[in-house]
């Protein structure tokens, strides 16, 4: 008969049984990679969508998108391309144009819907913020709007036709076509075209010159070391290199025929 008993020293309890750790139904050692895993899995799907959002093209704006009336505020940043310094200036100077009977206002969109352009937006404006009667004489000032698309870098200049006599189509024309668009071509600075343009439509309706278009840097030539034709053809380089090789070739040949005697 086997004994009834056991000894317990039969059993090595120097080394215990090593028993896996259980977290939530699986071992720590399976667990522990799968956690690393789902933590780079969800880092790199957020990194997918910040830069998908990035990516995102510009929404197009309509006159739609535009309140039925004309908001209290004369900088209509809609593109963020202004700082907060630079439209607490601009702000202040629009307003400066209700000293000459002018509402003035500027507007940035970062795109322009398909249907329409944006001189075609700023008339479109201009038809429902205006009121029937406006101008010296009516119950409101007549509107002057400037808009900026800053994806083309395109420019408008449109006002009510109570300032026909006083702003020219040819000097609104020429202000959003040079006045602005010569800053934001050269390089993305949206304040100074803004400041440029109202500094020229205000010295106009104040009664004074117009400033006139900005004069356009020309570029100059930079200075090259690669000789013109006329140089090249001008040039004895040629003969002092066919002198060069007689020379090289003659007078080798002189001297081993000297020697070799």
């Amino acid at each position: 008969m086997w004994p009834l008993h056991v000894r317990l020293e039969s059993f090595d309890r120097s080394e215990p049984a090593v028993i896996p750790p259980v977290l939530n139904g699986a071992p720590a050692w399976l667990t522990r990679p799968l956690a690393r895993w789902r933590g780079g899995i969800l880092a790199t799907v957020l990194a997918l969508l910040v830069m998908g959002v990035a990516a995102s093209p510009a929404v197009a704006v309509s006159a739609e998108d535009f309140p039925a009336q004309a908001p209290p505020e004369h900088v209509l940043d809609g593109a963020a391309v202004l700082s907060r310094a630079s439209s607490q200036e601009l702000e202040r100077l629009l307003a400066g144009f209700s000293d000459e009977r002018v509402d003035a206002r500027l507007i940035t969109v970062s795109r322009v819907d398909d249907d329409l352009n944006l001189q075609q937006l700023g008339e479109t404006l201009l038809t429902r913020w205006q009121p029937a009667e406006s101008g010296r004489d009516g119950s409101s000032e007549p509107l002057l709007l400037l808009l900026i698309d800053s994806q083309t870098r395109a420019t408008a200049v449109v006002a009510s036709s109570g300032l026909g006599g006083r702003l020219p189509a040819e000097l609104l024309r020429s202000t959003a076509d040079t006045t602005m668009a010569l800053p934001l071509r050269s390089a993305d600075r949206y304040r100074q075209a803004s400041l440029d343009a109202l500094t020229r439509l205000g010295a106009v309706l104040r009664g004074g010159e117009d400033p006139g278009e900005p004069a356009q840097e020309e570029a100059q030539a930079l200075a090259s070391n690669i000789p013109s034709r006329e140089e090249t053809r001008d040039s004895k380089a040629f003969t002092w290199v066919v002198v060069l090789l007689v020379v090289g070739t003659v007078v080798p040949m002189a001297t081993w025929w000297v020697f070799s005697r």
